[in-house]
């Protein structure tokens, strides 16, 4: 392989909300942790068992603005990023950070929405299909 790849790829439930830092008019970053976890059964006990790990995530710019928006604690995601080590001195004590910075998120959880709900059931059916026009299908010049 000619070059290298920096990709993660997570699915799980924001554990705390976004927190956002604005620079100027047009930049900001928005920090949340989200959390993995995976169960096994333990085949000596029989019992389940659970871990969970953390993971430190950063957005920015329009992604950001759109995750301080419409996520919040508990709900699930699914990112794209790559991995991005930091390393700082605070009180003559080196720190170091690891973070995935996310370029690509889809919100999973489902939002009940308020209105929804208020909603009189006969209103909130799905309208039927409208039926297709004659001249949509005579417009069609296809060969086949």
């Amino acid at each position: 392989m000619a070059g290298t790849i920096n990709k993660v790829i997570l699915i799980g439930n924001l554990g705390d909300d976004v927190k956002m830092h604005y620079f100027d008019d047009q930049n900001c970053v928005g920090r949340f942790p989200i959390a993995t976890s995976e169960s096994y059964t333990n085949r000596q006990t029989g019992e389940k068992v659970t871990s969970t790990d953390w993971h430190n995530l950063v957005v920015r710019n329009g992604l950001a603005k759109v995750c301080e928006k419409y996520l919040t604690k508990g709900d699930k995601v699914y990112v794209e990023g790559k991995l991005k080590n930091r390393q700082w001195e605070q009180d003559g004590v080196k720190r170091y950070s690891t973070e995935i910075v996310v370029n690509e998120m889809t919100m999973l959880s489902n939002k009940k929405n308020t209105e929804t709900n208020n909603i009189n059931p006969v209103q909130n059916q799905k309208p039927s299909p409208a039926p297709k026009s004659v001249e949509m299908e005579e417009e069609d010049d296809l060969p086949f």
